[in-house]
């Protein structure tokens, strides 16, 4: 059966009070609103507040195809375009989410920290504009055929009204078990998407350290499968792994907006990842409005921070971790405009982890791939999931907890059915870390491992670790 990306870690939750929020963890912790920007350690990592000075993603819309996004957040409002809903059987429309995930991942991509007069969290990408495509509840199906037939028609129904009404991104934090050939209306409206001019990003599944089930839509050509990295820049042991793998993003303690007026949830997973991948895309599109779909993946494929071992990708990272500051910074020549640089489209086949995309001609030494993880299989411990988390909810009182995607690789026997994903790790008890406090890039400046991507764009592959 169907699950979302994102894995929850529940840790309870508060009522927001006139002297502030309050997070209530499984122990006695708390976390106040003013140190949330400082909880979103990716932001740092990847020196998003420098970026913002060049692109915050203006004049780009990702539709965020999940379980409904609330335009009522603070972090979010102003954010929300006119979507779709597709769970027309379910109470409400595209502006209800039905258990927070969906709003996370906008929160996660557009949120502009508005909470609090500037307090709240920010997505990476504050400039975009969400458009909202609910999905219908699958797991409420009679059977798993039921459950694959009607996630099948409602992603492909959303990816077409996504390229149909102005999207340039599609965000699908989602994932279904299954294999090569079995969902071909899906393969069908990505055709269609990517012929429009649209890019798509989703998830590659949480289930990395089970059973590794291959998902989809992240292993359909054409997708950009997306792999989750923790803090310590090395693929999340429960990130999904394999052939359908294009690239990374951090996925680990992400911390952001959610269900709920004051919401704010902290997650894990491959869910996070991608809409880290969806809002670097919208940061470069916004910069450079004219360039096509081709052009936008290329460049990012060529900053990216590829494996350490000198290998042109694995089966962990992809080609590597997704580096907007450098895409916008160094670019590149971003190439054939109607050539799609990953070498799995048009060929309706199964992803080669052995296959190279495609690179421009002539293009700026500087934007090489740095070093980003040593192999695959780096000794780093691994969370599951394309969403996996503390669900740190703060709103109203009510703890939102979040499914996690899973997948497996095609060699593997699909799961008997229900598809349910396995439980997110729970930490311990105590306060998430806190980071650097808020404030300017240079109040805050980040200790980067000496091979990390989001150092600087100076290193290229075979970097040691």
């Amino acid at each position: 059966m169907p699950t979302t990306s994102t894995r929850h870690r529940r840790r309870g939750a508060a009522a927001a009070a006139a002297l502030g929020l309050l997070l209530v963890g499984t122990a006695t912790t708390s976390a106040h609103a003013d140190s949330t920007r400082s909880q979103q350690w990716f932001l740092d990592a990847m020196q998003a507040e420098s970026m913002w000075k060049t692109s915050t993603g203006k004049g780009v819309t990702v539709a965020v195809v999940d379980t409904g996004v609330d335009p009522s957040n603070p972090d979010l409002q102003g954010r929300i375009v006119q979507g779709e809903d597709l769970a027309t059987d379910e109470a409400g429309d595209e502006t209800t989410d039905r258990n927070g995930h969906g709003t996370g991942m906008a929160g996660l991509i557009a949120g502009t920290g508005a909470y609090g007069g500037g307090q709240g969290s920010f997505g990476l990408a504050p400039g975009t504009k969400i458009m909202p495509i609910r999905l219908p509840d699958v797991t409420k199906s009679a059977n798993k055929w039921d459950s694959e037939a009607k996630f099948e028609d409602s992603v492909a129904t959303a990816i077409r009204y996504a390229a149909d009404h102005g999207a340039r991104v599609v965000n699908i934090s989602q994932a279904i078990s299954g294999e090569p050939g079995d969902f071909p209306k899906i393969t069908k409206a990505v055709d269609f998407a990517l012929k429009k001019g649209v890019l798509i990003f989703a998830g590659t599944g949480n289930d990395g350290d089970k059973d590794n089930s291959l998902g989809f839509p992240a292993a359909t050509p054409g997708v950009v499968g997306v792999g989750a990295i923790g803090k310590n820049l090395h693929r999340a042991a429960w990130s999904t792994h394999g052939a359908q793998v294009d690239m990374a993003a951090p996925g680990e303690d992400m911390l952001h907006a959610c269900g709920g007026k004051t919401g704010l949830c902290k997650t894990d997973g491959t869910s996070d990842a991608t809409a880290i991948a969806s809002a670097s895309a919208a940061l470069i599109w916004s910069k450079h409005p004219n360039w096509t779909n081709n052009q936008v993946l290329r460049v990012m494929l060529n900053t990216i921070g590829g494996p350490t071992d000198g290998a042109k990708r694995n089966d962990g990272i992809g080609y590597g971790i997704v580096r907007p500051r450098i895409a916008l910074k160094t670019p590149g020549n971003p190439g054939a405009a109607d050539k799609y640089p990953l070498p799995d489209y048009p060929v309706a086949a199964a992803k080669s982890p052995s296959s190279e995309p495609s690179k421009a001609e002539g293009g700026d030494k500087s934007a090489a791939p740095a070093a980003a993880s040593k192999s695959d299989d780096s000794n780093t411990p691994l969370w599951i999931g394309i969403g996996v988390g503390a669900a740190v909810v703060i709103a109203a009182g009510v703890a939102v907890g979040i499914t996690r995607s899973r997948k497996r690789s095609a060699a593997q026997q699909p799961p008997t059915y229900p598809y349910a994903p396995a439980p997110a790790p729970v930490p311990g008890p105590g306060q998430p870390q806190q980071y650097r406090p808020y404030g300017a890039v240079q109040n805050h400046p980040v200790n980067h491992d000496p091979n990390s991507p989001y150092s600087n764009g100076s290193q290229g592959p075979g970097a040691s670790a």
